[in-house]
């Protein structure tokens, strides 16, 4: 037994080996336990940092999905715009339709009928129905082209256009209060509008002429600016409109070449009719806004009333003849202060329709004169110094027309 003993104590068992090593390994367990205290802890240090980085890559995310919603939003709107200002092509019977079958005319002229419109959302237009039985291609196309690519404050808004054939009609925005010769050959009227809104009527046409020639990416000359073809919308801002006689030509080129003469008598600059004057520029734009300017002042009535009183002198001419005495203009002014205006106005004209092109300020010239003090105003030379103080048939603006003048041909 006691052999059989020893022996067992000698050789323990195979299984005894295994409860003594499974009892050695028994003190690793502090150490295990400590491993995972150390991943606790790292654990707790790494979370708020993980959260940090998820929170801003979700933030990174929020934000540029929030960027590129905002940039489709703007392209949505430049487009909604783009096509607003874009003219848009309209057939025939949604003329017809737009005007009512013809319902409200509003105008009458040679180029044709003007009725007033509404397109949707309440939006009224004025629709010009243009003549069939005139030559109207090139008005057309310079009212389209034009008029079409330009946007300003002081500039018509076209809206849209029709060519159905033989048919062919513009369509403005609609403009309630009519055009400035309503008021400058009225009395009545033009007192009801004052002469500080005259002033900034002025200034708001000569700002969109500076527009027409030197905003645009063409210099545009209108070679019509008179009272008929500014237009004033709800709050009295004018507007410059037809567009049918303007010319397209580089900045960088000084002289315009022309076949014939375009405009309207009694705003013509001398330049378009003959070369003896000078060449044809923007020049001639400023010549017609000093003559609607002179108009504004003494009216159109006014015009035809002197002439017939003072042994035909021309009414511009008989402006220049006060201011050189130091008269007033006596044109039914009795606040000090419009008395100011008027003359302000007076002296520009007449510095516009100086005989030759050179002796005529820019348009930015003009617009700081308007805008200015008028007390420092200098009057100009004597634009009739030249000319028989007496008009006889056959003159144009109260310049002589000789039709024997070298005729302005084209030069390109």
């Amino acid at each position: 037994m006691a052999k059989c003993n020893a022996t067992t104590d000698a050789h323990p068992p195979r299984h005894r080996r295994r409860s003594d090593a499974m009892v050695a390994v028994v003190p690793l367990l502090p150490f295990s336990s400590s491993q995972g205290h150390n991943l606790v802890i790292a654990g707790e240090t790494l979370g708020p940092f993980l959260l940090v980085v998820i929170l801003t890559a979700m933030y990174w995310f929020y934000r540029q999905k929030k960027i590129k919603r905002k940039d489709n939003l703007k392209i949505e709107r430049f487009l909604e715009d783009y096509r607003a200002l874009k003219p848009a092509r309209y057939s025939y019977a949604d003329i017809k339709k737009i005007t009512n079958q013809f319902k409200e005319k509003v105008g009458q002229g040679g180029y044709g009928t003007v009725y007033k419109g509404q397109l949707s959302n309440d939006v009224y237009v004025a629709v010009k129905i243009l003549n069939s039985t005139k030559e109207n291609g090139e008005d057309f196309i310079n009212e389209v082209g034009i008029i079409g690519t330009i946007h300003h404050v002081n500039v018509v808004r076209l809206v849209g256009y029709c060519a159905d054939g033989f048919r062919r009609a513009l369509i403005y925005e609609f403009l309630p209060n009519d055009s400035l010769e309503k008021f400058a050959s009225s009395n009545h009227r033009k007192r009801s509008l004052g002469w500080k809104k005259l002033l900034e009527i002025a200034t708001g046409i000569a700002k969109g002429i500076e527009y027409l020639h030197q905003g645009c990416n063409q210099q545009i000359l209108h070679f019509d600016i008179k009272p008929h073809n500014i237009l004033l919308d709800d709050n009295l801002n004018p507007k410059i409109s037809d567009f049918g006689q303007a010319k397209l030509c580089s900045k960088e080129r000084s002289v315009v070449s022309m076949t014939t003469a375009r405009g309207t008598i009694g705003y013509i600059a001398p330049e378009v009719f003959s070369r003896n004057f000078g060449n044809v520029s923007y020049k001639s734009d400023i010549y017609s806004f000093g003559m609607l300017l002179l108009e504004v002042v003494g009216g159109k009535k006014n015009f035809d009333v002197m002439v017939s009183s003072t042994n035909q002198v021309y009414f511009p001419e008989w402006i220049y003849n006060c201011l050189e005495k130091g008269e007033e203009l006596g044109i039914h002014i009795q606040d000090e202060g419009d008395a100011k205006i008027a003359k302000k106005l007076a002296i520009v004209g007449l510095w516009c329709i100086q005989w030759y092109p050179v002796d005529r300020p820019s348009m930015h010239v003009v617009i700081q004169m308007l805008e200015g003090d008028g007390d420092t105003l200098i009057k100009p030379p004597n634009p009739f110094a030249s000319t028989n103080p007496t008009m006889t048939t056959g003159q144009a603006s109260g310049r002589p027309f000789n039709s024997e003048l070298e005729v302005i041909v084209e030069s390109e």
